[in-house]
């Protein structure tokens, strides 16, 4: 399902309007994942009881993990405020820093299960059980498309996450709506979708094949009632694939942006996503996922600090180079920025010098698109283990994001299967303290 063209769903229905229940500030979606789970109290929120107390397990950091750990391992990184907002930020995001007004931090959110594939899957499809529709799919099913010549959904990933397609799937949803994945290790558009061109038809022939394909489709349609939403849906993607020929290879052209733009954002994979994310929603596309890396980079079981700092450092300049380009041509208002991975760390050490899995605590991060700048929501305990104060689980992180694109997330039900399914379950909130 994640190698051919047709089976991607490259797009939402020509002509598709946006179903909204009421006015979002959001039109589109960023979501910058970092595989692995990062630890909040490194980036945004400072336990100075982690230095107190290092090495050892006072009442409140002994919560079970996956892995046997040792005593409290201390974050080594200075804190500073920044913006008019004071937001609090930690030495390694120097570049991130200047939008702390923008940043509206959740220090509290927490998820269900320490493992990464079923982590994964409640972060991007709602629930840890496979075959249901991705977060993208939910949006782009709900929102309807912005463009006709492109994807409504694209997942850019320099390889494969723990999961792969089943986590930008769109499962029962119209095929239309799934998630058509890039791999972006690549810069030049050709080598980016290998597949897009058919180099022994010319355009002309090949709109005469796809015209009678699809006739013949249309007649199987009709024959059924017109009712067939998986026709359907394979209807509007071979229209869509057939589009996006042109479209795609100019969004996809990186070699098209000024060289300040490069070098605002940098040159490595991450910078490229960030880069590519911006030509994408520019163009109509309304959810971009841009993974960090190949695998789990941010699975620091050993030498945390040293292969954090690492990751921060390639972080920082391309996600600022991302809010500020957006800002400078208007689109931060109405693009919602997603940071944050599947869980967080423990604040307890692993072989010394490492952190494992946390899904009692962590912090995400939301920008734009409506969302409160300048607001750090919620707390851990005293040491980032496990969620305190205005705790969010993922399945409220769902629902604030539909709220801020104008969806109530318990009126967004498809019937399937003989009952009615959301991408929130049964559950979710939203803190009207994170809305602007």
């Amino acid at each position: 399902m994640g190698g051919g063209l047709g089976a991607l769903g490259l797009s939402a229905a020509l002509g598709d309007t946006a179903r909204t229940h009421f006015p979002g500030r959001a039109k589109r979606v960023i979501h910058l994942f970092m595989n692995g789970g990062p630890f909040g109290p490194d980036f945004f929120e400072p336990k100075p009881m982690l230095t107190r107390f290092a090495g050892q397990r006072p009442p409140g950091a002994d919560l079970r993990t996956e892995r046997p750990t040792g005593g409290l391992l201390p974050t080594p990184y200075g804190y500073a405020r920044h913006g008019q907002s004071g937001l609090e930020i930690s030495e390694l995001l120097p570049q991130l820093s200047s939008h702390a007004d923008d940043l509206c931090v959740l220090r509290a959110c927490h998820t269900d299960n320490p493992n990464h594939g079923p982590a994964l899957l409640l972060m991007n499809n709602g629930t840890m059980t496979e075959r249901v529709p991705s977060m993208g799919s939910w949006l782009s099913y709900g929102l309807g498309s912005e463009n006709e010549n492109l994807p409504s959904y694209v997942v850019l990933c320099p390889g494969r996450p723990v999961r792969f397609s089943v986590l930008w799937s769109s499962a029962f949803l119209p095929a239309d709506h799934q998630g058509l994945y890039i791999n972006h290790a690549q810069t030049e558009s050709k080598q980016l979708i290998p597949w897009l061109r058919n180099e022994r038809l010319s355009l002309p022939e090949q709109r005469r094949q796809l015209d009678l394909l699809q006739e013949l489709n249309q007649a199987h349609l009709e024959a059924r009632g017109g009712v067939d939403l998986v026709l359907n849906g394979r209807i509007q993607t071979m229209e869509t694939a057939f589009r996006m020929q042109s479209a795609a290879s100019d969004a996809f052209d990186l070699t098209k942006e000024p060289e300040p733009i490069r070098e605002q954002y940098g040159k490595s994979h991450f910078s490229n996503g960030c880069l590519l994310a911006r030509r994408l929603v520019e163009r109509g596309v309304r959810f971009v996922q841009v993974y960090y890396g190949n695998g789990q980079p941010w699975d620091t079981h050993s030498k945390h600090d040293e292969q954090t700092r690492r990751l921060a450092l390639d972080i920082d300049r391309p996600i600022a180079a991302l809010l500020s380009d957006l800002k400078q041509r208007g689109l931060l208002e109405d693009t919602l920025i997603v940071w944050g991975g599947e869980f967080g760390r423990t604040p307890v050490s692993e072989n010394g010098n490492g952190r494992d899995h946390n899904p009692h605590g962590f912090c995400m991060w939301l920008a734009g698109g409506g969302a409160r700048g300048g607001t750090a929501y919620g707390a851990t305990d005293d040491f980032g283990f496990k969620a305190a104060v205005n705790r969010m689980h993922v399945h409220d992180v769902h629902a604030t994001l539909l709220h801020l694109l104008g969806i109530d997330h318990e009126r967004l039900v498809y019937r399937y299967a003989g009952r009615d399914y959301r991408l929130t379950d049964v559950h979710g909130t939203v803190p009207s303290a994170v809305l602007a």
